[in-house]
């Protein structure tokens, strides 16, 4: 039995010895001569295969140097100390990245945006929607959610201020930034924005609920190129805000869902944004005819317009759509405009020609 024990333990070792010096070399004549979803799937036949793999940079590089998108959309174990190594292993891959989303990466804090970042100086568009830490199973597992009513207490926000000092910092060239979610970054953070990317072409801050009147006003001031604008789930903001939205004469795309606090004379105000093809009022409540009149007459380039929940809008509206956007308008929803009455397809096509989808209510 000795002698098979020690038949045993040196086959063993001979099996060790050959992963640690013989894989390492075939992966490096096998890895680079393989496609790039092979060479992945390697990291999982074993051990060492992901050892080797991840150990020798001189792998990937070459594969990597020209990358200009990494998209890592809801990669729930990306967290900071995967930033920080790729760093530390002097990583320059990233140089020419010109797209970064990740987008509900929960365990990347502001540390981790610091240090990403860092590696991608000439990024272009960033996208880090809804990292907001904790989530409500993390509480079950704390036993703190049974304490309370509303598991949203315990939310953190991973993600502030500090954030934005960070990207500002490291990355010069930003065009595209979606900070949707993150609602712990204040009107510092949005003065952060607008005084260093006066060429901002797109800007997302849906349901970023601690930022005020004054953080928007900066950002339209000073980013008057702004093409797209998303203030989805925002009710905070004043009509006087809204107004300023008029000046952005590059604008195609505006979300307001939920406005509450823009009227008429705001909707004539953004009537200016001549370029206007997506438009979004749904539950903007305080509007009527008037304002969507304005819109009719001044955005005349409308592809898609929401006026959902709104009972203050008539057929009168419609027709002004129907004089002035016919010859654009392909979606309409007045799903819960409770003053537009049923038309049969055939009214709606002499109303609009190119309309393919058309919502009311039931």
């Amino acid at each position: 039995m000795a002698a098979a024990a020690a038949a045993e333990a040196e086959a063993a070792a001979g099996d060790e010895a050959w992963c640690r010096e013989t894989v390492p070399r075939v992966m490096e004549l096998v890895s680079p001569r393989l496609p790039q979803r092979d060479a992945c799937a390697l990291l999982a036949v074993s051990p060492w295969c992901h050892r080797a793999l991840v150990a020798n940079p001189k792998l990937w590089e070459p594969r990597y140097c020209h990358l200009k998108i990494i998209n890592l959309e809801f990669a729930q174990d990306i967290d900071d100390r995967h930033f920080v190594r790729l760093k530390e292993m002097g990583c320059t891959s990233l140089q020419e990245l010109e797209l970064l989303n990740i987008n509900a990466c929960q365990k990347v804090s502001d540390k981790g945006i610091e240090t990403i970042t860092s590696l991608c100086p000439n990024l272009r568009a960033l996208s880090i929607y809804w990292i907001v830490g904790y989530t409500i199973s993390e509480c079950f597992l704390c036993h703190t959610a049974p304490l309370v009513s509303n598991w949203w207490t315990f939310c953190f926000h991973r993600l502030t201020d500090l954030t934005i000092r960070h990207i500002v910092q490291n990355c010069k060239h930003i065009v595209d930034l979606n900070l949707s979610g993150c609602k712990n970054i204040s009107d510092k953070g949005m003065q952060l924005v607008a005084d260093n990317y006066e060429g901002l072409k797109k800007l997302n801050i849906t349901r970023c609920i601690k930022l005020t009147d004054d953080g928007l006003q900066e950002v339209l001031q000073k980013c008057s190129s702004l093409e797209s604008l998303n203030l989805y789930a925002l009710s905070s903001f004043s009509d006087k805000v809204y107004k300023k939205i008029g000046s952005l004469t590059n604008l195609t795309f505006l979300d307001l869902c939920g406005a509450q606090n823009v009227t008429d004379d705001g909707l004539s105000c953004i009537s200016r944004c001549v370029c206007l093809t997506y438009l979004n009022l749904s539950w903007c409540v305080r509007v009527t005819d008037v304002g969507v009149v304005a819109i009719a007459q001044g955005c005349r380039s409308l592809q898609l317009l929401s006026l959902f929940g709104i009972v203050g809008v008539t057929d009168v509206c419609l027709e002004a759509l129907s004089k002035h956007c016919s010859r654009s308008l392909t979606t309409l929803d007045v799903n819960g405009c409770i003053g537009i009455k049923k038309r049969s397809r055939d009214d709606l096509i002499q109303l609009f020609p190119l309309l393919r989808c058309f919502k009311v209510h039931s």
